[in-house]
């Protein structure tokens, strides 16, 4: 790139020419000294003007489209009974997950808070109350699947317990989370935490048992959680992901915020292909193919969402993604 300092120093030794240009006055024409690296210094203005402005506009949009995520996290999809007591309230992309008992109910992940109506009204669709909502509990702090905590508690008056690792985070209202705490568009209300979790804490409510395993890594307090689940006349054990994915921008390696962030993960690994699944569900639907299963539910057909293999196929992939990127990472560092 020709520098501008460059071309004023290339000005003076070039001959200057005269041409006539219209003048705005008089609508004449009147004469005008240029120089022809004068105009090569216009142009390269131009050009870096408007590659500024491209670069500008390009930013906003990639920020934009983080901050409102995939389409398909405030997109309806129906409400339905997986099995036993055990129902989906969640969109096509964030899932939310709703446990009945005789002494109330208890619900996991808050999601958007946006996305509060739309829970509302899959339970009630359901034939079940909002406000019968006893319990609530989250996958893992970030934004997508707890900023509507808040909204839930008061609407409902349920107790909000988080896995500990977390919690600082849920009650700064995402401010001091290791990835996205300095951007103002990932934070959402604090919310006071009513019970801290520890890993193999069980959530009890009119004989429902959730078991909160820590499976960190995504977040320092990601939780999966497991239950079990009666349905014609066989008990299953259900699985649910909290999150294996390595975001983008996530560093595996020298980080500052997070120096275990890696062993972290391992331990996630680790305990994730130590559980027992039957019922393979997610923080997300796209974690356990929602939309291709729930085609395939109908009545007297075997229940599609009973999928061991793909619970283990699912597993073993986001594992091998990890040691991609921490291998990448390691070798970047050297």
């Amino acid at each position: 790139m020709i520098r501008a300092c460059s071309i004023a120093r290339l000005s003076s030794s070039l001959p200057a020419y005269r041409r006539q240009v219209p003048d705005s006055g008089d609508n004449g024409l009147y004469d005008s000294d240029y120089t022809l690296c004068g105009v090569l210094e216009v142009k390269v203005r131009q050009r870096l003007a408007v590659a500024c402005i491209v670069l500008i506009v390009t930013l906003l949009l990639a920020g934009s489209a983080l901050t409102q995520g995939s389409p398909d996290w405030t997109e309806p999809f129906p409400p339905f009974r997986i099995a036993g007591n055990l129902y989906y309230v969640g969109t096509k992309g964030l899932a939310n997950y709703l446990i009945t008992t005789p002494q109330g109910n208890i619900l996991i992940n808050s999601d958007l808070e946006s996305n509060v109506p739309m829970i509302r009204a899959s339970i009630e669709k359901l034939g079940f109350k909002f406000k019968d909502t006893k319990v609530l509990v989250i996958s893992h702090a970030h934004w997508d699947h707890d900023a509507g905590s808040a909204k839930i508690k008061e609407m409902t008056g349920a107790s909000y317990m988080v896995m500990d690792g977390d919690v600082p985070v849920v009650e700064s209202g995402g401010k001091i989370d290791f990835q996205y705490g300095s951007n103002r568009d990932f934070l959402y209300p604090p919310t006071k935490v009513d019970r801290v979790l520890h890993d193999g804490d069980e959530v009890r409510l009119g004989g429902a048992v959730l078991v909160a395993h820590l499976t960190p890594g995504h977040t320092r307090g990601c939780t999966t959680w497991t239950m079990r689940v009666a349905e014609g006349g066989k008990t299953y054990d259900v699985v649910i992901v909290g999150s294996p994915n390595v975001n983008p921008g996530y560093k595996l390696v020298n980080n500052k915020n997070y120096p275990q962030i890696a062993a972290d993960y391992e331990r996630m690994w680790s305990v994730l292909k130590s559980l027992p699944c039957d019922i393979f569900l997610g923080a997300h639907g796209g974690y356990f193919g929602l939309e291709e299963k729930y085609a395939l539910l109908r009545d007297g057909a075997a229940n599609p969402f009973i999928d061991p293999s793909g619970y283990m196929k699912f597993v073993t992939q986001k594992e091998q993604a990890f040691r991609t990127e921490f291998e990448k990472q390691k070798l970047a560092g050297e």
